[in-house]
């Protein structure tokens, strides 16, 4: 059964508008998926498949000449030099390309070379809330979710998460990370993934990962950019504007999919993260996500920062025109007044009123100093 995804409506306008729409995203992620059904009028082809990249690679001319009409192309990185020749073809108005790619870093500097002014963005992240829960038609238990992950092949399919995660790691780091860059020590930067996983939600201190793993910190370095432009980890930047000389400039480090950090961590059960102590920032990264997927699945950048000073830290900061909405996010069940600590102390400090407080139980409560408190499920309705 196919899941309708929330970006498909801005696809669709997006490529209306534009010669050429490039949805980037993790692998697995539903790209392939939702361009073909998008866009069932343009025949695809898969530059994975050997025979169908040896003949763009040989003979780029003719393989773009069989589209005269537009075309899918997936994992179009892996003939990078092919998009210098659909510069010409969509200035001449050959037709409409849909390019999609798992490697952001490979694939965004050869576009933006060759593309600029002709293509339009979309990120496709795995399943959204709302989407995991039309999936399987009800919405499960939070901690079956964080353990379940995002991953469309999991939640709308019956594999076992962490078969699939064992899978997809393999994949990965056998074969992804080494297009990006060639790593002779894989088994340390397995390593390194899963010390990456001990820190989600976490300040990102180089040098302290670096000295777990064994590494210098420039490779420390690398290996980070190599997860978030695989579209492994991303990194919340701090909002250091104004307010304050004291704010923290570290960015946090948070996952694409929270069952791939999940699995990191060696938890092998809902059960088993109820009590875990890494619970609570893997429940900041869900939410963090769901925030995210929004903006990505619209064709628009992030607008989701943190804030830190030696009293206070908001979990996120929502930057709307001129207004910044700060966001808490608790995973108790309970409500208690420290859920409330940090927006109040942001009030004072910056002049701007109100807040949301994003937590683990069921019940809302809208308060008069115009604080909100929602539940974790209807973080799809707040957006």
């Amino acid at each position: 059964m196919y899941i309708l995804r929330t970006a498909e409506k801005k696809a669709q306008q997006l490529l209306a508008s534009f010669k050429a729409l490039v949805i980037t995203g993790p692998r697995q992620s539903g790209k392939t998926t939702m361009s073909r059904h998008c866009f069932p009028q343009y025949p695809y082809a898969s530059l994975e498949n050997p025979a169908t990249r040896n003949f763009a690679l040989t003979d780029p001319e003719g393989f773009l000449n069989q589209f005269p009409g537009g075309a899918i192309l997936d994992e179009i990185q892996r003939v990078p030099d092919l998009l210098s020749y659909l510069q010409q073809k969509l200035d001449d108005g050959f037709g409409k390309f849909v390019l999609t790619g798992s490697n952001n870093l490979l694939l965004m500097e050869q576009i933006n070379q060759t593309l600029a002014g002709r293509a339009a963005y979309i990120e496709l992240l795995p399943f959204s809330l709302a989407e995991s829960e039309a999936a399987k038609d009800h919405l499960a238990a939070i901690d079956t979710l964080l353990w379940e992950g995002s991953y469309p092949a999991v939640q709308a399919g019956d594999i076992l998460p962490g078969d699939w995660y064992n899978a997809y790691l393999r994949t990965y780091v056998e074969r992804d990370v080494r297009q990006v860059r060639n790593i002779g020590d894989l088994l340390r930067f397995e390593r390194f993934l899963a010390l990456c996983a001990a820190r989600t939600g976490q300040q990102l201190n180089y040098a302290n990962l670096a000295n777990e793993t064994g590494i210098d910190l420039k490779t420390a370095q690398a290996w980070i950019s190599i997860l978030s432009a695989s579209y492994i980890a991303f990194l919340l930047p701090p909002y250091y504007r104004n307010f304050s000389k004291r704010v923290t400039k570290s960015p946090k480090l948070y996952f694409y999919d929270v069952g791939l950090a999940v699995h990191l961590l060696g938890i092998r059960s809902p059960e088993e993260l109820v009590l875990h102590p890494f619970r609570g920032a893997l429940f900041e990264n869900f939410i963090v996500l769901e925030l995210l997927k929004n903006r990505y699945h619209q064709g628009q950048k992030s607008n989701l920062f943190y804030w830190k000073d030696t009293a206070c830290e908001i979990d996120v900061l929502i930057e709307r025109a001129n207004t910044l909405e700060p966001i808490e996010i608790k995973s108790g069940q309970t409500i208690t007044p420290e859920y409330f600590k940090g927006i109040q102390y942001w009030v004072k400090l910056s002049g701007q009123a109100g807040g949301t407080v994003l937590y683990g139980g069921e019940s809302p409560q809208y308060r008069s100093d115009g604080i909100s408190v929602l539940s974790w499920r209807k973080v799809k309705d707040f957006l």
